[in-house]
C-alpha cells in the first residue's frame, strides 16, 4: 500500500475536521469498487475492504455517527450496516440531497457538521452542500473538483479508512483511539 499524508489540505472548508458530527457514505464505488456480481443463482455478491470496517468502528468509538446513503437497494449491505452497527442506512434514493437534509434534521446538526464520501454524479449534490466533501481516489472528474478532498486510496480499497483517519488526526484523537492496538490494550 502506498503511503499518504494524514493531513486535510489547507484549503478545505473544514481546514481541521472539528465540525464533523456525521459520516454519510455512498456504497457501491466507496465502501466497494463499485463492481457488482451476480452467482447463477441471482444471489448479489459485493465485497467490503476490512480497513474501511475497522476506520468506521474507530470513527463511532470516537463519539460519531456514520450512515449510508445509496442508490441501489441490496441485502449485502443491510448485512454489512448491521454488522458494523451503523446508525443510519439509506437505500433506493433517488434524491441523495431530501434523504441527507432528513437525517441531518433528526441528529439536530447542519449541513457544515457532516462529511459525505462519494464517487458518481449521484453524490455531486450532496458533496456541493456538505461541510467536507469527500471524493474517493477513482470518482469522477466532476466530483472529485466539487470535493474538499480526494483520497489517495480508491473506493472498496480503504478510503473510508483514510478519511476518518484523516478527520480524526485532525481532531488530535487519532494517537488515543489506535492506543489499544499498540500493544498497551485489547485488540
Amino acid at each position: 500500500m502506498a503511503k499518504y499524508s494524514m493531513d486535510l489540505p489547507s484549503n478545505s472548508r473544514l481546514a481541521n475536521g472539528s465540525k464533523v458530527q456525521l459520516l454519510l457514505l455512498d456504497c457501491d464505488g466507496v465502501l466497494t469498487d463499485g463492481g457488482v456480481t451476480w452467482s447463477e443463482n441471482g444471489i448479489e455478491q459485493k465485497t467490503f475492504n476490512i480497513r474501511d470496517g475497522l476506520g468506521i468502528k474507530l470513527w463511532q468509538r470516537a463519539g460519531f455517527q456514520v450512515g449510508i446513503v445509496t442508490g441501489r437497494s441490496s441485502q449485502v449491505v443491510k448485512w454489512r450496516a448491521t454488522e458494523l452497527s451503523i446508525d443510519f442506512v439509506r437505500q433506493g434514493i433517488g434524491d441523495k440531497v431530501a434523504a441527507v437534509s432528513e437525517l441531518i434534521a433528526s441528529c439536530n446538526l447542519d449541513w457544515d457538521s457532516v462529511a459525505y464520501i462519494g464517487d458518481d454524479l449521484p453524490d455531486l449534490p450532496v458533496i456541493r452542500r456538505v461541510g467536507f466533501g469527500v471524493a474517493v481516489a477513482d470518482a469522477c472528474l466532476e466530483v472529485q473538483e466539487a470535493s474538499d478532498f480526494t483520497t489517495q486510496l480508491p473506493g472498496g480499497k480503504g478510503a473510508v479508512r483514510e478519511t476518518v483517519e484523516v478527520l480524526l488526526r485532525s481532531r488530535g484523537c487519532w494517537k488515543d483511539l489506535i492506543e489499544q492496538y499498540q500493544g498497551n490494550g485489547i485488540a
